[in-house]
């Protein structure tokens, strides 16, 4: 019985972990953007929006990875959006763990989220066609 729960747990943590950083393409009809999404958009290029939470660990290393590449990027934007007060902003985005992070054009279209930590060169080569300056 023990044995069947450390490899149940084995299991899906490795599944989790798969999971983690991986690019998803985005989903067609776009969901209205919050006025606070909306806002923190760059007027050109992409803008990488963080959600996060004040107390997640993983949101400190993805705002870390993502500040970097958007300095040594051009018409690349990082906003870091903490929802701990306003889970609306979440919900309106269909964002259900944190980190995650959406590449949104200055209209607002979603081109891409990343669930977890992202891998940075693999978000940089997934972006490269909505860069001018790679």
């Amino acid at each position: 019985m023990l044995l069947g729960v450390l490899v149940l747990g084995g299991v899906a943590g490795a599944l989790l972990q798969a999971r983690n950083g991986r690019i998803r393409a985005a989903k067609s009809g776009a969901p209205t953007l919050p006025d606070r999404v909306s806002g923190a958009l760059a007027p050109e290029g992409v803008t990488l929006v963080q959600i996060s939470t004040t107390f997640c660990a993983p949101c400190r290393h993805t705002r870390a990875i993502l500040s970097a590449l958007a300095e040594k990027t051009g018409g690349l934007t990082h906003v870091d959006l903490d929802v701990t007060e306003t889970p609306e902003v979440a919900q309106a985005l269909s964002v259900l763990r944190t980190p995650t992070t959406l590449a949104l054009t200055p209209d607002g279209r979603e081109l891409l989220r990343v669930g977890g930590v992202p891998r940075g060169q693999e978000l940089l080569e997934a972006l490269k066609p909505h860069l001018t300056n790679v």
